[in-house]
């Protein structure tokens, strides 16, 4: 099958990708891996290619204009740069590095330590073994993220599972040129190369969104407006986050250098990010003598402060007034409030929070421990910066996205979140109707430990 899906119907393209990930599931762990260490080569080779496609993509970008139009935010991520480029080939690598999700027994017990004929055979009973197995078919639907091409199908790959791409209008000419590679990188290793397909067109979506006999979930990454859409749009288990609204709260008892260095990393090492800050709430005890402090870190970082009541009264600069408590800026904007007490603190994160990641500075361990197991989010920090809440920085190698869902998968979602499981009996010759009753057989129902089968 061609890189250009224009020449293949949606339905096609499904199916191909649901054939491919039928070879994958029972493929071995060394060979997904020599595929992973073949795209990192091959990519690192077309860096030339790739940089003029992007370009081509920043080009168009630019010129479009009206609900089309792209914000800055929007446009740093689209940009392939060395150091993005450099990440990407590392990720592949990582993932590459870890464990194999596959074929793990998660649980195995034990229904009867009998044959069908009542003999008692050690290891050779009825058994039950629950297992890791992949999900099959991902379509992941995404906006200006080069990334997000080698990320998801290097996860989706180690996890023995087929991605279908479908990249915005606005990132095109890249995911065309990086899914070339790395389909020639999965036919270098005798694997299929629809693992990895691309389905162009935005008229195409509602028609992969309906599939649900061919795609077992699909994955959303990019504005607000996309994944309401896709939830709103189909019946296949939906996998991510509309929102990144996450909060940092400056308790009483915080060192207010630490708050001010990790408030400082949170909004400026990657505004873009859906793990940066966007509202910062100040225990009132401290409001007069941090937030002068506070407004003097972000006009050296060039980010405008939006401020509440409190914070207007005691800083002597004029500050933007907070239009609204859910705004997720995306830039360098920054949204500050007073806060009476931690208790209002948690009230206020759960009443205007997407259930992304929150974090509390203080040296009140008491505090802190409050704060972790009382606040509802899919990633909760004490002294630490809401940038670490990242499938690469938490060691799964990559991330597919986040996930504020508290079902399959919550937070960055890697391999694990990528796999399901079956359940595989073992007997012989056993029948069920030899369990009935009061004079049948008795289950054991004894939990195995240390044993694959």
């Amino acid at each position: 099958m061609s890189v250009v899906s224009a020449e293949f119907s949606t339905l096609e393209i499904a199916h191909a990708a649901k054939a491919a990930s039928r070879t994958l599931a029972p493929m071995a762990e060394a060979k997904r891996n020599a595929a992973l260490e073949t795209m990192a080569v091959a990519i690192e080779a077309a860096s030339a290619e790739l940089y003029a496609a992007n370009e081509e993509d920043l080009k168009l970008a630019i010129t479009l204009s009206g609900d089309e139009a792209l914000s800055a935010a929007t446009l740093s991520r689209l940009k392939l740069t060395e150091g993005k480029l450099r990440e990407m080939i590392e990720q592949i690598r990582s993932v590459a590095t870890l464990a194999d999700p596959l074929g793990r027994t998660l649980e195995l017990v034990e229904l009867d330590d009998k044959d069908a004929n009542g003999v008692v055979v050690p290891k050779h009973g009825l058994r039950m073994q629950k297992i890791s197995v992949p999900l099959g078919v991902l379509a992941v639907i995404f906006e200006a993220r080069p990334d997000a091409v080698t990320q998801i199908a290097a996860l989706a790959l180690k996890s023995g599972n087929a991605v279908i791409l479908k990249p915005g209008r606005e990132v095109e000419k890249t995911a065309t040129a990086l899914v070339k590679v790395l389909r020639a990188a999965l036919v270098a290793q005798g694997i299929a190369e629809d693992a990895i397909t691309l389905l162009m067109g935005r008229e195409r979506v509602g028609e992969l969104l309906a599939m649900q006999s061919l795609v077992d979930m699909v994955i959303p990454r990019g504005s607000k407006q996309l994944v309401e859409f896709v939830q709103a749009n189909t019946r296949i288990p939906v996998l991510g986050h509309a929102e990144g609204i996450c909060h940092i709260y400056v308790d009483s008892a915080a060192d207010q250098e630490l708050a001010l260095r990790v408030i400082d990393d949170a909004k400026t090492d990657y505004p873009a990010a859906c793990n940066a800050v966007e509202t910062v709430l100040v225990h009132r005890s401290i409001a007069h003598e941090f937030l002068p402090k506070l407004e003097s870190r972000l006009n050296e970082r060039h980010v405008t402060m939006h401020g509440d009541r409190a914070v207007c009264a005691a800083l002597v600069r004029d500050v933007n007034a907070v239009s609204d408590w859910h705004t997720e800026y995306g830039d360098l904007g920054i949204s500050v409030g007073v806060v009476q007490s931690l208790d209002a603190a948690m009230e206020h994160i759960h009443r205007h929070g997407s259930l992304h990641t929150e974090s509390i500075i203080t040296e009140n361990e008491e505090a802190a421990e409050r704060f972790l197991s009382e606040v509802d989010a899919a990633g909760v920090m004490h002294n630490a910066s809401t940038r670490f809440a990242d499938g690469f920085r938490y060691g799964f190698g990559a991330e597919v996205g986040v996930s504020t869902s508290k079902f399959h998968a919550r937070g960055p979602v890697g391999l694990e979140g990528l796999t399901t499981y079956k359940y595989v009996v073992r007997g012989h010759g056993h029948v069920a109707g030899d369990y009935r009753g009061a004079q049948g057989r008795a289950f054991t129902h004894r939990r195995v430990s240390g044993e694959s089968k």
